[in-house]
């Protein structure tokens, strides 16, 4: 992960943001006073927040994972009328 300090990223923060967005490499933000930060994309937040909402529900990993297994033939059409 790449790293500057706060001088610089406020020197460069659009081309900064930029960067973050079309890279989705984050970004550590450094200070002298060890206090440090991270400036990821928009888009990488929703998905780290979409990711630990699904983590939150029980059972929802093992069925992600289990889906992944199912053969592609064995998947059908989405049937709105179908029981759950």
């Amino acid at each position: 992960m790449t790293a500057i300090s706060v001088t610089k990223a406020r020197e460069n923060i659009y081309q900064i943001l930029s960067d973050v967005n079309s890279s989705n490499q984050p970004i550590t933000i450094t200070n002298n006073r060890g206090k440090n930060g991270v400036l990821i994309s928009e888009d990488d937040w929703n998905a780290i927040q979409e990711t630990l909402y699904l983590n939150s529900i029980p059972g929802m990993v093992d069925s992600i994972i289990e889906a992944g297994k199912e053969p592609l033939e064995r998947c059908t059409v989405y049937d709105p009328d179908e029981e759950w």
